[in-house]
């Protein structure tokens, strides 16, 4: 399904509801970005120490991740008996009441069950998220790379929208952060309503067999990524600025090297699926990986942000190809295959950070990142072996 085999007129009919897929995206993964927004703040109005802001931290990363298989198990009961699409509209909008509570009270179990409730309410829009964005698009690469495009650009944008709203109300104004989830309902409700009927949907399911061990495959390549990338970003400024004669300047380039080229990344990665086909697009990125990781770490001076930026480009690639390959693999397990993947995307990062930084302390940032390029080549050898799955009907 490339650009060349569907009409202009269709195209043109898809191109709507695919940049409503991606803001109503951006609606939610922003909550993800406003968390770190609040820290200071937490910590500036009503003076909670360090360990308890790092709790706020978790709550949201845990949440948001790790339960989404969970989600994905649910809606998929649902989705056999033609519910569940209203999950949509409800866990954006328990998203946004869950920042919005913070400035309800100072306490601090109810400030962490504030965070934890948005932490919840994005687990549970992915997995049907996802399954609406794969009905919206068909499985297409470009549309479904634009609806992790969404993501990232809410996530990047968090800090734009949240700080001068704390900056002038402080932390009673984070009743006003819920306008984005608001919007994220207003977007998405007519694509619900464009949904296919839930008979045509079960008669695609019934049709299809699930391949779990290509699946734990996948699984494991995700993984092997998110440790990677999270590696990489968190320790990434620190490096760049030894490297580069203590240039807190090319710290700060470095890391917005990385998060650009990460949203480049994706929809590149949807364009070349749709040219050349998804596995070989994802083997050729994590192979261009592992060189990019390699320049990272052995090429000194300025020019080791070129291949930061390469790494970014080449680690954000198979980002939505992860999504639709999972799906294919379990056909009749679409919530579940989306929450896997893309739970994994961020909390098997999450959950090795830490081993990272123990190695970084007891070594060097040079040996931790070093031992990193060994991630992306193992993604490439366990992604040669990935089957092409039957393409989505």
């Amino acid at each position: 399904m490339t650009e060349t085999v569907l009409g202009p007129r269709v195209q043109e009919g898809r191109r709507g509801p695919t940049v409503l897929l991606a803001v109503g995206h951006g609606s939610v993964d922003v909550y993800q970005g406003f968390v770190p927004v609040l820290v200071p703040f937490l910590v500036a109005e009503r003076h909670y120490d360090y360990v308890a802001v790092s709790g706020f931290v978790l709550a949201a990363t845990v949440l948001s991740s790790v339960v989404q298989p969970l989600f994905g198990l649910l809606t998929d009961r649902w989705a056999a008996r033609g519910t569940g699409r209203w999950l949509v509209p409800v866990s954006m909008l328990v998203t946004g009441l869950g920042v919005a509570l913070l400035g309800v009270s100072g306490a601090y179990w109810l400030t962490l069950a504030a965070i934890a409730l948005s932490g919840v309410g994005v687990a549970a829009y992915h997995p049907e998220g996802a399954r609406l964005a794969r009905s919206v698009t068909g499985g297409e690469p470009v549309r479904m790379s634009w609806f992790s495009l969404g993501g990232n650009i809410g996530f990047a944008l968090a800090p734009v929208i949240a700080t001068p709203v704390l900056a002038i109300w402080g932390l009673s104004g984070a009743p006003l952060l819920i306008v984005p989830a608001l919007l994220g309902i207003a977007v998405s409700s007519p694509l619900l309503r464009r949904a296919p009927a839930a008979r045509a949907s079960a008669a695609r399911r019934a049709s299809g067999v699930d391949n779990w061990p290509a699946f734990r495959r996948l699984s494991s390549v995700i993984m092997l990524r998110s440790v990677a990338y999270v590696g990489l970003s968190t320790f990434l400024g620190l490096f760049v600025q030894q490297r580069v004669h203590d240039s807190a300047a090319a710290s700060g380039f470095a890391l917005f090297a990385l998060f650009a080229g990460g949203a480049v990344g994706t929809v590149l990665g949807g364009r070349l699926a749709a040219r050349w086909g998804r596995l070989r697009t994802l083997r050729v990125a994590y192979a261009a990986a592992t060189v990019a990781m390699a320049g990272v770490v052995l090429v000194p001076g300025p020019a080791v942000l070129v291949f930061v930026t390469a790494a970014a480009l080449t680690l954000y690639m198979p980002f939505s190809l992860h999504i639709t390959l999972g799906q294919d693999y379990l056909p009749s397990r679409i919530g579940t295959a989306s929450g896997v993947t893309l739970g994994l995307a961020v909390s098997a990062g999450g959950v090795f950070a830490p081993v990272l930084g123990l190695l970084a302390k007891a070594t060097s940032l040079h040996t931790t990142l070093a031992c990193l390029i060994v991630l992306p080549a193992l993604a490439w050898l366990l992604a040669r072996r990935l089957p092409d799955p039957t393409p989505p009907a």
